[in-house]
């Protein structure tokens, strides 16, 4: 089964290529002065890469609704999947910085190749890798890193988002096995996934997470049609009828909410850095075209209202990335907190979905067309807002750190 997904995944219609302009990345604090020579080298080799292999053909995905699978192998290669895990197991070892570098290159693409990337990364390979055991580590986490295997998330239920403590897939002890029953939504990678890490309620109610692997009977994946954000990924939902799961796949060094709230944290963190990429390639569209745009016998970056515009997308975007970099030192000496790590989630979406607004309206007309970024990356990033904690639930963490009141209980 796994061997005919792999096939699957390779077998990418024909895409048309697009003409790519040059990027000029936005750096206006002199943000490279506090990055390493390996963080500028890392960031420098994926930038590169989206480049020249999915920029002509990203736009062409996400119009005809086609996950770029066949590139899979190749983010494997370039360490994108798991970069900051344990070399021993295959990953790269890297620091978190370069960690959020990688997700804003990718993302600056498209938020949906970033989404498989860092439910990928964070939530499939780092569960693994801090929640598992020895022997799971070594059989998933290598083949994970190279993209062999590709993995997905089941938290979320139809009825059980922002309060994902009520969920009623469950997980009961048959002696041998485990079976597993229920069902997850909004699951990015599900289609093609080898692997998922499913979080279930044992006969106790309380919360553990298992490895189901593809080909398990009554395990399956169907795929969300009709999305019109995040379209050149791939979106399903996890069914389990009576899913017989072996007792080694069971997460061994975590139980309760807290295993999976870890594993958004480490995903959030990536979101952050990776909603400045999206603000970053709609500013320097809008940049460009500023200049080239011609009304009234000159360009219409003359005009007081355009440079208003391009001054304060400037501005935020230098903020987000202060905050960012900030977070990944404290990241880094694993003091971030989830309250931290939700606020810069939260302003950062925002602020990139704010932008792409205003950039598309620099655009005029065009500014719709698939020439030009703004309002794929526009799309993508309601989606972004939404999920792994809601624009408002993040309101709420940090109430509940400022206040020591939880308002969602």
């Amino acid at each position: 089964m796994i061997g005919s997904l792999q096939t699957q995944r390779a077998n990418v219609p024909e895409l048309h290529k697009q003409s790519v302009k040059p990027y000029h990345a936005a750096d206006f604090y002199g943000m490279d002065d506090l990055l390493t020579e390996e963080q500028i080298l890392i960031r420098q080799s994926v930038r590169d890469w989206v480049q020249e292999k999915v920029m002509p053909i990203i736009e062409d995905c996400a119009q005809r609704n086609i996950c770029p699978t066949h590139l899979i192998p190749e983010m494997g290669q370039l360490g994108i999947f798991g970069p900051q895990l344990p070399v021993e197991y295959g990953c790269g070892g890297l620091d978190q910085i370069s960690y959020g570098l990688i997700m804003q290159e990718i993302e600056r693409c498209d938020s949906g190749l970033r989404s498989m990337a860092s439910v990928q990364g964070s939530l499939v390979m780092y569960p693994i890798y801090k929640y598992g055991s020895e022997a799971q580590r070594k059989k998933y986490l290598p083949k994970l890193a190279t993209g062999e295997y590709m993995g997905c998330f089941g938290l979320t239920e139809a009825d059980y988002g922002s309060n994902p403590g009520g969920m009623l897939t469950n997980l009961k002890d048959a002696g041998d096995h485990y079976i597993l029953n229920g069902s997850k939504m909004w699951i990015s990678n599900s289609p093609f996934a080898d692997i998922a890490v499913v979080w279930a309620k044992n006969e106790e109610g309380r919360i553990q997470g298992v490895i189901v692997e593809r080909g398990m009977e009554g395990f399956t994946t169907p795929e969300i049609h009709g999305k019109w954000s995040l379209r050149a990924s791939s979106t399903g939902e996890l069914v389990f009828d009576n899913v017989k799961v072996p007792k080694e796949n069971l997460l061994p060094n975590i139980s309760g909410l807290k295993g999976p709230l870890g594993c958004l944290d480490s995903a959030r963190f990536g979101i952050a850095w990776g909603a400045i990429g999206s603000a970053m390639a709609c500013y320097d569209s809008a940049v460009q075209y500023s200049k080239e745009r011609m009304q009234f016998d000159k360009p219409i970056g003359s005009f007081q209202l355009i440079q208003k515009k391009l001054a304060e997308m400037l501005t935020e975007i230098t903020k987000a990335q202060l905050l960012t970099w900030r977070l990944g030192v404290l990241k880094n000496e694993d003091k971030a907190t989830t309250a931290q790590i939700s606020l810069a989630k939260r302003n950062n979406v925002e602020m990139a979905l704010n932008i792409a607004r205003e950039a598309r309206q620099i655009h005029g007309g065009m500014g719709i067309t698939g020439e030009y970024p703004m309002m794929r990356h526009m799309a993508n990033l309601e989606s972004v807002l939404t999920y792994e904690g809601t624009h408002d639930i993040h309101l709420l963490i940090l109430g509940a750190e400022i206040t020591g009141i939880p308002a969602f209980k």
